[in-house]
């Protein structure tokens, strides 16, 4: 009778353990594939951002976020601001908010692009290969300007902000062009060009302004090699670089965790070790460029 009722109990207890492991098993099994669902973001970019981006697709920051970055290189900001308004590529990393301002205010374009949040700034810088000092650039120079509205204006300005000549009083920030020069004293010739040759075309002119990615890409560190280089200061928010969607996604929250991600801590101290601290941080809301 003892021994009845001691393998009752016995089956019982192997019955619940059963139960108990099937149970446990199922919340693993649950809680693993909840854990391992990821989503898939295209993002598109241009020069060394490439390569920011490839590295932050690989890091554990974000597969503990579930996202599943592709990069996508681009050639020319045009090409990348319309991959992004046509869906093909999710997120743009390239432009700063000046650009995407003169994009969305092109007459093909209009109100197409948001963004999503800050990222740097990377100061523009004035090189040259035949001088040393912006006091040496001749009367008639030719100086290359980018052939885009919102590196145009901010070539200008630098030009402007370096003393060499004035800029009329409404001024464009975002589409200001040579036309809108008040002052040249030294005749200088502007020559605008597509800006990511501006590595190549720097033994051809006399000067040329070119932005730091692209300027990264030719070997070129704007805090040593350049002329003169914008200052990190208000008046420079309208060049600090922006990630941007269709509109259509401006409230897509997994595209939003790509601003968080970038600004890693340790992201961080990857991109500043390997651009020598010319990719400078801006953590702002979008507010800070508006207002």
């Amino acid at each position: 009778m003892r021994k009845k009722k001691r393998n009752r109990i016995i089956i019982i207890v192997s019955a619940v353990i059963i139960v108990l492991l099937a149970f446990f098993a199922f919340r693993f099994s649950s809680s693993k594939q909840t854990s391992t669902k990821q989503t898939t973001i295209t993002i598109g970019s241009i020069g060394p951002d490439v390569q920011v981006w490839q590295h932050i697709a690989k890091t554990s920051q974000a597969k503990k976020l579930g996202l599943k970055i592709k990069v996508k290189a681009f050639t020319d900001g045009p090409s990348l601001l319309r991959a992004t308004s046509d869906g093909s590529i999710n997120v743009s990393a390239f432009a700063s908010w000046a650009y995407l301002q003169a994009y969305n205010q092109s007459k093909n374009n209009a109100g197409t692009q948001v963004a999503l949040g800050t990222t740097y700034l990377e100061p523009m810088g004035i090189y040259s290969a035949k001088y040393k000092k912006l006091s040496q650039l001749p009367k008639g120079a030719t100086i290359a300007l980018a052939n885009n509205a919102a590196n145009e204006a901010r070539g200008l300005l630098l030009l402007a902000d370096a003393g060499l000549i004035k800029l009329k009083k409404n001024f464009n920030v975002a589409s200001g062009s040579v036309n809108d020069v008040a002052a040249n004293p030294k005749q200088f010739k502007f020559k605008l060009i597509d800006d990511t040759t501006g590595p190549r075309v720097i033994k051809s002119v006399d000067a040329v302004l070119i932005g730091n990615t692209i300027a990264l890409s030719g070997g070129l560190n704007v805090l040593k090699d350049s002329l003169y280089h914008e200052k990190i200061n208000q008046s420079t928010k309208n060049n600090i670089n922006v990630l941007a969607t269709a509109k259509k996604n401006k409230n897509n929250a997994a595209y939003k965790k790509l601003v968080g991600l970038y600004h890693n801590k340790q992201i961080q101290k990857w991109i500043a070790k390997k651009y020598s601290g010319t990719k400078v941080e801006v953590n702002k809301p979008i507010s800070y460029l508006t207002d």
